[in-house]
């Protein structure tokens, strides 16, 4: 039989198409008619349980091994970006103001050609796989809403295990793994406040109740809480991306309001900054005379990887591309991820694979989210085989 490695570069023109395809019809959100039907195309003739999502476009197949054993769940998501693409490719975006610029298409191709990796090896595979398109990634909680529909259910037990890859248009070289055990990716919250005054003519604000200085108080004493609060060691970060305040020059307004995203990489100290976050602006607002709401809308939780999950991904890199291309994530990362719905419920491992262009400076490229991001087609061979060797060996060891 020919190796995983052979069979992965044979099928690769038409992975290559499929991610084109893709590609040109970027869609948004849980709603993805036209990718569910490339997917199940590409899926067509294997000997795959094939379900469909009632509450989004997704796609979960299940392949059942020739013998009996436990399960493991591969992921790849499938959702675009509502942004306009400036990459110039040949098979660039055809849909206005949609993209795939965090290589979902990418994700979505591998995951299909594992399918049809590990169905040819069906009769060996002693276990099933669950593969797990799903939608709605882009902070719309797919995973979880897959998971509410049965997905880590779909073989008739939970898997033992749990791998995804994810990946990235700068930072890591063409065809580099990595990853890291434990926290990888951090909890992404929101926090809304809306500061209440008193307006009234900007000539006389000791007439009115002012609310914008003590929100302004609260932007910086939010850095300063950031600082002096929580462990370096621990970190969270609070990014105001938004503050809206006032129409004229002249007018004091009756309210300021302002959103922030908040990264925490514990659940401790996600808790305490929803906590103190609230507190602190709270009792700004009470220092100037006015009344504050801080109001806080969980996002994903942290996303963990299980440390033997993580070490047993990075020893099937390390054989099958070398340590020179499977390296330790140097620190977890302030992105968030829907996957840690997955990770929150099964042990396993999120990867992340170099996709910057052979030739292109990683630290130079456009990064994720770019509308001139750019991913090598030269790592779907790579990005299948390992998924691929992920699922056999797990299933092989969990038989020894």
């Amino acid at each position: 039989m020919t190796t995983l490695m052979d069979d992965a570069a044979a099928l690769t023109p038409d992975i290559a198409e499929l991610r084109h395809a893709i590609h040109r019809e970027p869609e948004i959100g849980l709603d993805l008619p036209m990718t569910q039907r490339k997917v199940l195309g590409a899926l067509d003739g294997l000997p795959l349980e094939i379900a469909s999502g009632q509450d989004l476009s997704s796609v979960t197949a299940v392949l059942r091994g020739g013998r009996p054993g436990p399960t493991v769940l591969l992921r790849g998501d499938m959702d675009a970006l509502p942004v306009t693409e400036a990459t110039g490719l040949p098979f660039a975006s055809t849909i206005d103001g949609a993209m795939h610029a965090c290589g979902h298409d990418l994700h979505t191709a591998m995951l299909a050609g594992a399918a049809r990796l590990l169905s040819a090896r069906q009769a060996d595979i002693a276990g099933n796989v669950i593969f797990m398109f799903q939608p709605g990634e882009e902070g719309l909680g797919g995973a979880e809403i897959m998971i509410r529909e049965g997905v880590l259910d779909a073989a008739g037990e939970r898997p033992v295990a749990a791998y995804g890859l994810h990946v990235m248009s700068d930072r890591h070289a063409c065809g580099e793994f990595t990853t890291i055990p434990g926290p990888m990716m951090a909890a992404a919250d929101v926090l809304k406040v809306t500061v209440r005054g008193r307006g009234g003519h900007a000539s006389r604000p000791h007439a009115s109740a002012d609310p914008i200085p003590a929100a302004c108080e609260m932007v910086t004493a939010l850095q300063t809480l950031v600082t002096r609060r929580f462990d370096v060691f621990d970190p969270v970060v609070i990014t105001v991306g938004s503050f809206h305040a006032g129409t004229v020059n002249n007018v004091i307004p009756d309210e300021a309001t302002f959103d922030a995203t908040a990264r925490s990489f514990s659940e401790e100290a996600r808790r305490r900054l929803e906590e103190e976050s609230a507190r602190l602006v709270m009792n700004i607002a009470a220092g100037y005379g006015l009344v504050a709401d801080a109001r806080w809308e969980p996002g994903y939780p942290v996303t963990v990887n299980d440390a033997s999950e993580a070490a047993f991904a990075t020893r099937c890199s390390e054989d099958l591309f070398g340590r020179q291309r499977t390296t330790r994530l140097a620190h977890p990362v302030p992105g968030a991820e829907d996957f840690s719905y997955v990770l929150r419920d099964v042990p396993g491992a999120f990867i992340f694979l170099g996709a910057c262009p052979a030739g292109t400076d990683p630290a130079a490229a456009p990064s994720n989210h770019s509308a001139r991001a750019l991913f090598d087609d030269e790592v779907i061979a790579d990005g299948m085989t390992l998924l691929s060797e992920l699922a056999l060996r797990r299933l092989a060891a969990e038989g020894q």
